[in-house]
């Protein structure tokens, strides 16, 4: 082989090298995108907060995909009719009892919210680890979910109006809402509902 064709047959595999390391690099970048667009789908305005918190979309992204992979081990499932049932009836009751005794309502409400998750099968957790479960099929309810929680940590300092209660009763039927109200689907995995926020 001359060194003429040698040169043409090396410029020839060095064009092909490239243009098949583009194409994987255009492959991986519609792919990653993709992955993005699924994820800021799926958690929402809780794909932007955690974007913020984290500082990048690679260390976000990675957040929320181990949620979901965290979550898809769990034995979630929705409630039986008459489970919800029983437990808007107990909804109803603390709401009323709000009137009377703000804090004891905001406190059993929250009780409430805690009781749901474990008939529906969320694991016992300290808030962050039990909010980080729920956020991967009720994103929607998060962030009124965690301005209650930031009210009942100010009420418990004595740092909380009546009004800030009332708040939190409306946050926390945020999720409660999602949470008792989710039907299950002819899918093994249900998907969430847009929760419905009731005046107290």
């Amino acid at each position: 082989m001359s060194t003429e064709a040698f040169v043409v047959a090396a410029v020839v595999v060095v064009a092909i090298l490239i243009v098949a390391a583009w194409s994987l690099a255009m492959r991986q970048r519609s792919g990653q995108r993709r992955r993005s667009e699924t994820l800021r789908e799926r958690f929402g305005p809780e794909y932007d907060r955690t974007l913020a918190e984290k500082g990048d979309a690679r260390s976000a992204e990675s957040e929320l995909t181990a949620r979901q992979n965290r979550v898809s081990k769990l034995n979630i499932r929705p409630l039986a009719v008459e489970e919800a049932v029983e437990f808007d009836n107990e909804w109803q009751a603390v709401q009323m009892g709000f009137v009377d005794d703000p804090a004891v309502a905001v406190r059993d409400a929250d009780a409430l919210v805690g009781k749901v998750m474990d008939a529906r099968g969320y694991p016992e957790g300290d808030f962050e680890q039990r909010f980080a479960d729920v956020s991967v099929d009720h994103p929607a309810a998060l962030d009124p979910y965690r301005t209650a929680h930031e009210i009942g940590l100010r009420h418990a300092q004595g740092q909380a109006t009546t009004e800030d209660l009332r708040q939190v009763m409306v946050n926390d039927h945020a999720l409660f809402s999602a949470l008792v109200d989710e039907k299950p689907t002819a899918e093994t995995a249900p998907v969430a509902e847009v929760p419905v926020v009731a005046a107290v």
